[in-house]
C-alpha cells in the first residue's frame, strides 16, 4: 500500500516537472506553483511548490513522505533543517537515500497557510 502511495506520488511530481512553463517560472494563474503541496510538521503549516528540476543524488536533501494527506516533511522555511527544496523520496522504502530513490528541487512557496 506505501508503495504504491510513494509510486503514484512520484509520478505525480515527474507529470507535474515536465509541464512548467518555462516563461512564467512554474507559476500558475493564482501564483502558487504548479507542484504539489507540502506539509511542514514543525509549523503545522501547508506551502505550494514549484518543481524545477530532478537532482542527482549528490549531497543533502531533506525527505518527503508520503501519506493520506499528500507529502509532509519535518522541516520548512525557517527552519534550523529545512535544505531550502531538496528533496528525495524513498521510492524503494528501505529508509536510505540511494539509487532506486528519486531527488528534485522543488523549493517552497509561502506564505504557509493552514488549509491543504
Amino acid at each position: 500500500m506505501k508503495t504504491s502511495l510513494i509510486l503514484s506520488t512520484c509520478l505525480a511530481v515527474v507529470v507535474i516537472g515536465m509541464s512548467i512553463p518555462t516563461s512564467v517560472a512554474g507559476e500558475n494563474q493564482k501564483g502558487r506553483g504548479n507542484g504539489p503541496v507540502i506539509f511542514v510538521e514543525s509549523q503545522q503549516l501547508y506551502f505550494d511548490s514549484i518543481v524545477l528540476a530532478d537532482l542527482p543524488p549528490k549531497g543533502r536533501f531533506q525527505q518527503l513522505i508520503p501519506g493520506e494527506n499528500g507529502l509532509s516533511t519535518e522541516f520548512g522555511p525557517g527552519d534550523v533543517g529545512h535544505l531550502g527544496g531538496r528533496w528525495w523520496l524513498d521510492l524503494n522504502d528501505n529508509g536510505v537515500m540511494d539509487g532506486a530513490d528519486k531527488y528534485f528541487l522543488c523549493p517552497l512557496l509561502g506564505p504557509g497557510r493552514i488549509t491543504p
